[in-house]
């Protein structure tokens, strides 16, 4: 589905942000891109959507350059960007507008979102607030049905009763031959929605992996004594007590923090990439 290959990128060419960078996206999963703020997420999503251009190397989506913004890509992805504009007209006649571009939109799931929502078509946009805005753009985009949704910072502005609905909403709308890239700083915003993990820092991709290879190669513990903490990779210390991320000799499932993980792959770096470039002894069956 989406390629990219040898990519080198930067505002400033004295200054790259991305040099040497390749990834390849699938379909039928939903991938959480994490980072610091001014890790590259939004500057990374808009290569993929094609709202920037790569310096060198090659971003492709079903094989077209995606710089190109080809008909074939366009009516086939679709981009949330974390700010946005909304014109002065109600949601229906936004989706009158809008949806013709996106052959497979499904005006009958549009009309669930909003219920879901508690919005009505007929509120002005321009009247809504920001998070009320944000949910008739997520549940649009959720609408078009494209093979390639690419959500930045989606539950920005969400009260914690919205993001319940977002992750529901997510989860029940993925298809077979469709992939989600959502990228967030909320690492817990996640948690339970993705299959698939991107972490970036310092510009680079630090960790690129399935949740089911990590808890293949990690477990995720609260350590009840302090005998083991030579073994681990990474600890933290919060009310529940000493938790640490270990290596999984035990051949162990232990549900994945994402939070953790994301400490240990920004703080540990090094030990995590030795443990993720090694070949597996043994594959867990959850």
């Amino acid at each position: 589905m989406l390629t990219i290959r040898n990519l080198s990128f930067g505002y400033d060419r004295k200054k790259l942000i991305f040099e040497n960078l390749s990834l390849d996206l699938k379909p039928g999963s939903v991938y959480g891109l994490l980072g610091k703020n001014g890790a590259g997420k939004s500057s990374l999503l808009r290569l993929i959507g094609g709202l920037l251009f790569p310096q060198q190397g090659t971003c492709q989506f079903n094989g077209i350059e995606t710089r190109t913004r080809d008909i074939a890509i366009l009516e086939n992805l679709y981009f949330l960007p974390e700010e946005f504009h909304t014109p002065a007209i109600s949601i229906q006649e936004f989706v009158a507008v809008n949806s013709p571009f996106y052959p497979t939109f499904n005006h009958t799931q549009f009309d669930n979102y909003m219920d879901e929502f508690q919005l009505s078509k007929s509120d002005k946009l321009s009247k809504l607030s920001y998070g009320q805005k944000k949910k008739v753009l997520i549940g649009f985009g959720l609408a078009t049905n494209v093979q390639l949704l690419i959500l930045d910072e989606p539950t920005n502005g969400l009260d914690i009763p919205s993001k319940s609905q977002f992750r529901k909403l997510i989860a029940s709308g993925l298809s077979a031959n469709q992939s989600i890239i959502i990228s967030t700083h909320q690492v817990r915003d996640l948690d339970g929605l993705i299959d698939n993990i991107i972490i970036l820092e310092d510009n680079t991709i630090l960790l690129h992996n399935s949740l089911e290879e990590i808890s293949e190669r990690l477990s995720f513990k609260l350590l009840s004594t302090l005998e083991n903490v030579q073994e681990a990779i990474y600890t933290e210390q919060t009310l529940r007590g000493l938790m640490a991320v270990m290596p999984n000799h035990g051949h162990e499932y232990t549900k994945v923090d994402l939070e953790l993980l994301f400490n240990a792959a920004v703080y540990k770096k090094e030990s995590l990439h030795t443990l993720f470039s090694s070949e597996p002894s043994y594959k867990l069956h959850a």
